[in-house]
């Protein structure tokens, strides 16, 4: 059995490979959510920036992961010499430029970024029906219970998956949209 320090230390190694590859991938950054299932009952889900889980429960869904956005995380940013815009009409930036205080990447803004994924674990029970990782193209223009309701609605959670991203580009959405449903039983 994999402890959480086990874990914590393998997704971290993971995330910061990739920042440190970073200086080969030019100046650009991203965000990430990422799940693995241990055993078919253990589900551990990280994220960086606002890359999204959420999980569906008899229905219900929950969000697993915590959108890492400028205001939350200021303390982090100010301390390290950055700072957060709040121009009216727009949302909260770093430095005036990202919109999230967590990536991995995005050299210009690497000393006032974190890198660091929130971990976190759940049982997977006879409840559980629906997994949604998605990034923010997503989630800008769609609630947490709609994405469930219309993954939930379709059998091939690959079809479900495309659907969810063909509703968002109806809703205009302007992020980039990448989405992955999996079912459980």
């Amino acid at each position: 059995m994999l402890g959480i320090s086990w874990n914590r230390q393998w997704i971290n190694y993971v995330v910061l490979s990739l920042h440190t590859l970073s200086s080969d991938l030019g100046h650009g950054g991203s965000t990430a959510v990422t799940a693995i299932l241990i055993d078919g009952r253990k589900l551990w889900i990280a994220n960086v920036g606002d890359s999204r889980a959420v999980l569906s429960r008899k229905g219900q869904a929950a969000q697993m992961t915590i959108d890492h956005e400028p205001n939350t995380e200021r303390g982090s940013i100010e301390t390290s010499g950055g700072f957060v815009s709040n121009f009216p009409g727009d949302v909260p930036r770093v430095n005036g430029q990202l919109a999230v205080s967590r990536a991995f990447g995005d050299k210009s803004l690497k000393l006032h970024l974190r890198s660091d994924p929130d971990v976190l674990t759940t049982d997977i029970d006879v409840d559980t029906e629906i997994l949604i990782l998605a990034s923010d193209g997503l989630w800008k223009v769609m609630a947490n219970q709609e994405a469930v309701d219309i993954a939930q609605r379709m059998k091939d959670p690959q079809k479900a998956a495309k659907q969810l991203t063909a509703e968002a580009i109806k809703r205009d959405s302007k992020d980039d949209i990448s989405c992955v449903v999996v079912k459980f039983r």
